[in-house]
C-alpha cells in the first residue's frame, strides 16, 4: 500500500515519540536522570565500532576456532561406533523388560524386537580405535580423534533435538554456541563472516536458522549461510550502471544516515546494520577469491573428493579449510541425511560414502597446514538410535539416552576412546557425557569459563550452558 507524503511523517512521528522522548523533552528531573541511565547501557551495547575484532580469551586457550561438522538427523552409533556383538545375539527377540523400565520412544512400540549391528567393526590406529567398516577413511585418523561413546540428550525428536545441541536449550530463541563464540573471541578476518554455516544434505536441518542462530545476542553473531556452489552470497556483484564510486558513495551516505539515527535511538540493530553493509562491500571481492578451488592442487581436490563448480559435502569442508585459513572463527556444516527410520543399511552406507572421505581430509589437510593444533574439528549428530528395529526389519527410531561423536585438535585428547554403553548400546554405563558436559568442555578449550561467559537478558544472566555442565577434563590433551 502506497503512503501519502503526511502519512509517512506522521509515521515518523510516532515511531519518534518513544519513552525516551517522553523523559528527555517533558522537563521531568527524574526522567532525565533515567534517561541517561537508559541511553548509558543502550549505547554500551550498540558498538559503533567493528564488533568482531579479535578479542584475547579469559584463559588459556588450546583452540582459537571451530569446524563443526553436524550430522544432522542422527546417525546409528550402533552402525558406526558403537560395536555390540551381544546385540547380535539378541537379533530378532525381544528386549529384556528391565531395560525398557521408564523409557519413551519418539514413533515405536519400546517393546519391538532387537536389531543387531549391520556392519562389521575392526580395531585401527596404535590406538586401536574400534570403527565400522563403513568408515575406512575416519579409521585412517584414528590416532587423531577422541571418539566419545557415552554422549546423552534431553530431548528425543529432531527440531528440539538439534537445537539443545547446538545451544544448549530445547526452545527457541537462545544464541548458539557459534554465536557464543564470536560474541567471546571476534574475529581474525574483516572480509569474511566470523561465523559461517554451509547445508550439504538432502534436507535442511529440523531445527532450521535457530541451529546458528544469534537469540538475543546483538545479530551481529548469527551465522552467515553460504551456498556451496557458485556466489556463496546472491547479488554479490553490482547491477548494471553501478560502478564502485556510486556504490562506496551511496554506502557512505547510508552509513551516516544510519550513524545519526543510532544516536537517538541507541538500537544496536542498526550498528549491525552498518557493518553488515560494509561486510557485503568487502566480500564483493573477498568471497569470489575464497570459492576459487582452482589454486588447490589435484592431490588436494582428490584427497577430499572435492569438484570445482559442484556443491557437495566434501566442496564445504575444503572451504571450510580454507575460511579458516582466511581468519573465520567458526564454520558449521550440516548434512541432514541420517535419519534412517527404514532402509537402514544401504542409506547410512550412502551417507558414509558422501562424507567420510572428506571429514577424514579436513584433519589431515589442517594438521599438514599447522592448523589442527589450534582447531577444533567436531563431528557428531543430536542423538542416537535404538536397538529395537523400527521400519519392518531395517531401521531404528530415535534414542536420546547414548550416542557418539568424535573430535580432533584444539586440545582435545587424539586416540582416545571415553565411555561405554550397556550390551545394547541403550544406556551409558561408564563416564557419562551430557550434553552441558560437552559445551563446558569445548568452551574450556576456547579459552572460557562457561559459568562466566555471560549475557544479560530480561534481568538474568543467560549463558550456554544454562545452570549446568561440567569441563570433561579426561578429553583434554
Amino acid at each position: 500500500m502506497n503512503l501519502s507524503t503526511s502519512e509517512h511523517l506522521f509515521a515518523e512521528y510516532q515511531r519518534q515519540r518513544t519513552r525516551r522522548w517522553f523523559f528527555k523533552e517533558c522537563g521531568l528531573g527524574l526522567g532525565s536522570v533515567a534517561l541517561g541511565a537508559l541511553l548509558g547501557r543502550a549505547q554500551a551495547a550498540a558498538p559503533t565500532g567493528n564488533p568482531f575484532t579479535p578479542k584475547p580469551a579469559p584463559h588459556f586457550a588450546r583452540a582459537k576456532r571451530v569446524i563443526y561438522l553436524f550430522m544432522a538427523g542422527a546417525p546409528s552409533h550402533l552402525e558406526l561406533f558403537d560395536h555390540k556383538p551381544a546385540l547380535a545375539k539378541w537379533d530378532g527377540k525381544l528386549p529384556p523388560a528391565e531395560l525398557l523400565k521408564g523409557y519413551r520412544s519418539a514413533f515405536i512400540n519400546p517393546n519391538s524386537a532387537l536389531m543387531g549391528p549391520r556392519f562389521k567393526f575392526a580395531r585401527h590406529g596404535q590406538s586401536g580405535t574400534e570403527l565400522s567398516e563403513l568408515l575406512p577413511h575416519t579409521a585412517s585418523i584414528a590416532d587423531e580423534i577422541a571418539l566419545v561413546k557415552s554422549l546423552h540428550t534431553d530431548a528425543f525428536n529432531h527440531a528440539p533435538a538439534q537445537i539443545f545441541m547446538n545451544t544448549g536449550s530445547t526452545q527457541f530463541g537462545r544464541p548458539s554456541f557459534g554465536a557464543w563464540t564470536t560474541y567471546g573471541l571476534g574475529s581474525e578476518t574483516s572480509d569474511l563472516p566470523a561465523y559461517v554455516v554451509f547445508s550439504t544434505g538432502r534436507n535442511g536441518t529440523s531445527g532450521g536458522a535457530s541451529n546458528w542462530g544469534c537469540g538475543f545476542l546483538p545479530t551481529d553473531y548469527q551465522g552467515v549461510q553460504f551456498r556451496n556452489a557458485g556466489d556463496p552470497v546472491l547479488y554479490l556483484s553490482n547491477p548494471k550502471g553501478v560502478d564502485d564510486t556510486i556504490q562506496r558513495g551511496s554506502l557512505q551516505t547510508l552509513a551516516r544516515l544510519n550513524r545519526q539515527r543510532l544516536d537517538v535511538v541507541g538500537d544496536p540493530e542498526i550498528a549491525t546494520r552498518i557493518n553488515a553493509f560494509e561486510m557485503a562491500y568487502r566480500m564483493q571481492s573477498s568471497a569470489p577469491e575464497l570459492m576459487d578451488l582452482s589454486k588447490e592442487s589435484r592431490a588436494t581436490l582428490d584427497m577430499y573428493g572435492a569438484e570445482p563448480g559442484k556443491g557437495s559435502f566434501a566442496t564445504s569442508c575444503l572451504l571450510a579449510r580454507r575460511l579458516v585459513e582466511r581468519g573465520t572463527r567458526f564454520v558449521q556444516i550440516f548434512h541432514e541425511a541420517w535419519d534412517q527410520h527404514s532402509n537402514l543399511s544401504a542409506d547410512i552406507a550412502q551417507n558414509c560414502r558422501d562424507t567420510d572421505r572428506a571429514s577424514a581430509a579436513l584433519v589431515k589437510d589442517l594438521k599438514q597446514r599447522g592448523l589442527l593444533d589450534d582447531t577444533l574439528v567436531i563431528w557428531g549428530g543430536e542423538f542416537g538410535r535404538t536397538p529395537m528395529v523400527q521400519g519392518g526389519t531395517d531401521g531404528r527410531d530415535h534414542h536420546p539416552n547414548c550416542f557418539s561423536i568424535w573430535m580432533a585438535g584444539g586440545g582435545i585428547k587424539p586416540g582416545l576412546t571415553l565411555g561405554e554403553s550397556d550390551d545394547f548400546g541403550f544406556n551409558v554405563t561408564k563416564d557419562p557425557v551430557h550434553v552441558h558436559d560437552l559445551h563446558a568442555t569445548l568452551l574450556h578449550l576456547l579459552g572460557f569459563d562457561h559459568e562466566k561467559l555471560t549475557h544479560r537478558f530480561q534481568g538474568r544472566d543467560f549463558r550456554l550452558t544454562d545452570v549446568h555442565g561440567t569441563v570433561v577434563n579426561s578429553l583434554l590433551a
